[in-house]
């Protein structure tokens, strides 16, 4: 019974963070032009970085979008018997997946690299 709820919570995990990533994801013309100009990219715990240096206006709008990933995260933990952090990172890894080539990630050790 045991490995039965285990397996029904990560499931419910797994399948609540797939979706937290799209409702908290950028989806804004100044942040996706920015990820395609390599001035934005994804880390490794689900959260947008600037790479090097940004306009500040930009900065704000990364933070915005960081805030709105970490309620989500916190949330989906809420729901899922996890915790914010595990969901962030999967989220991370996700994410990271998804990136066309050329576009940055921070990798665990705190590298900006390319795809």
């Amino acid at each position: 019974m045991t490995s039965l709820r285990t397996f029904a919570a990560v499931s419910a995990f797994s399948l609540a963070a797939l979706f937290a990533a799209p409702s908290a994801m950028a989806g804004d013309p100044m942040i996706d032009a920015a990820i395609s100009a390599g001035e934005v990219g994804e880390t490794i715990d689900g959260l947008l970085g600037v790479v090097g240096q940004a306009d500040p206006a930009l900065v704000r709008k990364v933070n915005e979008i960081n805030n709105r990933r970490v309620a989500k995260y916190a949330e989906v933990a809420a729901e899922t018997g996890t915790t914010p952090a595990q969901v962030a990172r999967l989220t991370g890894e996700k994410q990271i997946g998804r990136l066309e080539a050329g576009e940055f990630y921070m990798d665990e050790s705190g590298v900006w690299k390319r795809k």
